[in-house]
Parts: C-alpha cells; structure tokens; sequence
C-alpha cells in the first residue's frame, strides 16, 4: 500500500514556495511514473506544472484530480516549533508549511490513485492535474494546465480540487461552488492648498468618504440558494497627508468584492463605475478606476459529482457532509469551465498559519475516502 503520509512528508520537505519548483513535482513525477502514470510538465513562465494520465487519452470516463504543491512563505521561522520544511511530527501531527494546505491532499489521492490502478485497474483513466502557481497570480499554473490539455485533446470527464475545505471535522463540508472575488483602486484627484483658504482648493478626502459609504451601504443581493449575499469592502484608505493645515491632492481607496451568481465581474465593474461618476460630479473631483477580476463566481448544482463524494464521505466518516459554496477562491474556478469540479479536502483552519500542520490520521482517512470515490465511480 502507498503510505500517504509518507509522501506527505517527503513533499513538505521540498521548499517550493510559489513559484520555486523545490522539487516536489519531481518527486510526484518519479512516483507516478514508477506506478504507471504517463507524467510530462507543463510549465509556463517561471511556474512548473505536472500533468499525470493513467489510462487511455481521450477516454470517455477520466476521473481528474486537482491541486498544488507550491506554499506561501513561512514568515518569521524562529516563531516555528519545528522546522518549517521539516516535516517532523509530534503527538499525531506532522508539522510543516503547506502540510495543510494542500500537500497532504495532493499525497492521499496520488496514493489512492496509484493503489487503484494496481489493484483493480479500471476500464477509464485517471488524470492529475498539480500546479505551482495556486498560491502565487494563477496565471501560469492550472490555466496553463488547461490550456495544454486543450491542444493535446486531453479531458476529464469530473474532477475533484483537493483543498481543505471542512471547518471542524474531515467529511463535515463539500465545496460545490465559489464566490466570485475582485478588487478594485480609486483614485480621487483634487487640488492641493492651505487649508484656510478653501475656495482656491478642491478637496478628495469628502469625495473619496462619500463614495466609500455608498459602496459599503448598498446592498448587492440577499443571497440565493447556495450563496451568501455578496458583499463590497472598503480595505483601504490612502493619503499620505501628514500636515493638518494642508489639502491634499489626491487620495486612493480600494475595496475588495465577494459576489454570488447574480452578479459577473463585468456587471459589478459597470456599478463601480457609475457609482464613482455619480461622485465625481457631485463633488467635482475626478476619479480614476482600475479593476482586477480574480475569479467569476460559479456552481456545480447538486447532482451526480457531489453525491458520488458525499457517499464516499459518508461510508468512510459516518457524517453528511454540507455542501457549501464559503470561504476564498480555488483553482476550481478554471477547471469549472472543463468540466463538472468539486472540492474536498481535510480540515483548512491551520493553513497558512506558523506551525502548520496536519492531523496524521486524517491523512489516512483522506486516502481512504478518495480510494472509494474512484472505486464507485468506475464501477457505475
């Protein structure tokens, strides 16, 4: 049997914060291909990505796998228990940067995967799909993936994003969707003077107060069936005035928006838009608006994929996992336009944090709950 948490630890001891490689999709590479898997990267830019066939290309049943082996830093490393990239472990967990998220992941599927194939090889493929570029712009990793899959006729018929997406337990949540995420900078200019002498200045401090109220206060939605209402905040505020008796020039403000499926980027930039022409010409400042989608909001509506995970869940852990569209954005948002893509993965609260790590069993049982989704899929 493939021992999950070995490769877990093997792949934690590879420093590959985004974009460094740190030799972890060499290791994949040498693990899958010792089990039979066609490996070739697919890298792009300064991102390496790995892509992962067993099976027949092309075939009409290729169940897909999705992750990434690249972390975020580790900030201060004297603040660690244990060696960040050590992957020691201690009263059950195994401690190390991306030991959550999503290392673990990515090792208990290569692991059910490679078993599967072995023990009863099915009559379809099986494609992994790691990237190096989720924790970084996302720009060269899974979209590079997808976009070379395109070109060389590569599918999958469904896929599984390893992320940790369950808040308490392993088996508690299922992602079947996401918020859409963008961010936008507004630039309020006026013009500059003494303070005391208000009629030779225009001041952008009132204009840049009023429009971030009236995004904060309006109401995009209520929700719908599967999301929370959609929210716009006011992250930031800058100035850089440090004289009380002088008018700045201009000042800048960035929101940041998390939107259900009502709304699309582009909808949501137009209501930006005149939301700050509305105060440009009240007030008779000028505002400039610069705007960047990170991902649109999507759904797999319930059906076959989330059943299938749901029942393995459950026959493994005995709980009925909440399907749930919460929390951040994922590379599930790229591969939802390539196929039918859902989320499952082990406990996320302890990820990106110092001292990241992993329950030991949990690992295990994120194996055994990935061999049984494979085995009731190709055996429909």
């Amino acid at each position: 049997m493939t021992d999950p948490q070995k490769l877990t630890a093997d792949l934690v001891r590879c420093a590959s914060v985004t974009p460094e490689e740190g030799g972890a999709l060499v290791l994949l590479d040498r693990v899958l291909s010792e089990a039979g898997f066609t490996c070739t990267r697919v890298d792009r830019g300064e991102v390496s990505n790995l892509y992962a066939r067993w099976g027949d290309k092309g075939h009409a049943r290729t169940f897909g796998f999705n992750g990434h082996t690249d972390v975020v830093p580790v900030g201060d490393a004297a603040a660690w228990t244990h060696p960040p990239f050590g992957a020691e472990e201690e009263d059950g967990w195994l401690y190390g940067r991306g030991a959550t998220d999503m290392k673990s992941g990515v090792a208990a599927f290569a692991a059910a995967a490679i078993d599967f194939v072995r023990d009863t090889p099915p009559d379809g493929a099986i494609v992994l799909t790691i990237t190096g570029d989720e924790e970084g712009p996302s720009t060269d990793g899974t979209i590079a993936l997808l976009d070379w899959m395109e070109a060389e006729g590569e599918k999958m018929s469904a896929c599984i994003v390893g992320e940790p997406t369950c808040p308490e337990t392993i088996g508690d949540m299922i992602k079947i969707g996401r918020r859409g995420s963008m961010s936008a900078w507004f630039t309020v200019k006026g013009k500059q003077g003494h303070s005391a002498y208000l009629h030779k200045v225009l001041n952008p401090m009132p204009a840049v107060a009023l429009l971030a109220h009236r995004l904060s206060a309006h109401v995009l939605d209520e929700g719908t069936d599967h999301f929370d209402p959609s929210t716009c905040s006011v992250t930031t505020i800058d100035t850089g005035n440090a004289a009380t008796n002088v008018i700045p020039a201009e000042t800048r403000m960035a929101v940041n928006l998390r939107f259900n499926d009502l709304h699309t980027g582009a909808s949501l930039t137009e209501w930006l838009q005149a939301e700050a022409d509305k105060v440009a010409e009240e007030t008779g400042v000028k505002i400039g608006m610069e705007v960047k989608i990170s991902g649109e909001a999507f759904l797999t509506p319930p059906g076959e994929l989330s059943e299938l995970v749901s029942k393995a869940v459950t026959a493994e852990t005995g709980l009925t996992p909440v399907l749930s569209t919460t929390g951040g954005t994922s590379d599930a948002r790229f591969v939802k336009s390539h196929c039918p893509v859902v989320e499952f993965g082990l406990v996320g609260h302890r990820m990106h944090q110092v001292d990241e790590r992993v329950w030991i069993e949990d690992i295990h049982a994120l194996k055994r709950i990935y061999a049984r989704i494979l085995s009731d899929y190709f055996a429909q």
